[in-house]
Parts: C-alpha cells; structure tokens; sequence
C-alpha cells in the first residue's frame, strides 16, 4: 500500500488516541499508527517528538523514563486526564471537518 501524508493536525489526535490504550514510547507510538493503518500511515521522528513535547507543555500527556524491552533506556508517554478531555475535542473536530468534506464531495 502506499505511504499516505499526514493531513495537518491529525498528528495529535492520532498520538492521544494510541496512547488511550496504555503508555508507550515514541518509537512505539509510531510503530503503532503504522500498524493500525495497515502501514499506510508512517510518522517521522521530526514531526513526532515536537508534537510529544507540545502535548507535554500543554499537560495532555506526561512522560517518565524507563527501560524498553531490549534494556534501551525510552522516555515513555502516558495520558493524562486533560489529554483525554483533548482527544474527546480532537476527535469530535475531526468528525465536523470530515462530515463537511463529504457534503462538499456529495454536491458539488
């Protein structure tokens, strides 16, 4: 399948949405957008860890350091309970903004 581009702003919503199911680490973050697109989506270091420290600053995640599961020391990110407020917004704009694109593609 080929590689899709990001539509802009959906970063933070698909992060806050993988990490609703458990914390994980930035390269797992990735890893599993990747997976749960059928590897049609794939997010890249420069855009992924900016979006993690915005969400850092704006307390809708917080992260700890530990060790990955081959002994690599990973900064792992959890949601918070703002985060989850965030995701509820996140995703009920993405749900406006995707109805309005079909009317356009249904009447025009």
């Amino acid at each position: 399948m080929a590689k899709l581009e990001l539509v802009p702003g959906t970063l933070i919503l698909l992060v806050l949405r993988v990490l609703e199911a458990g914390p994980l680490h930035g390269y797992a973050i990735a890893q599993r957008i990747g997976q749960f697109s059928q590897d049609a989506l794939q997010v890249e270091e420069g855009s992924l860890y900016p979006a993690l420290q915005k969400m850092l600053m704006k307390g809708w995640v917080e992260a700890e350091w530990g060790l990955s599961d081959t002994k690599r020391r990973v900064r792992s990110y959890s949601l918070t309970a703002a985060g989850r407020k965030q995701l509820a917004i996140e995703r009920a704009g993405y749900d406006d903004v995707t109805r309005a694109i079909q009317s356009v593609l249904k009447l025009a």
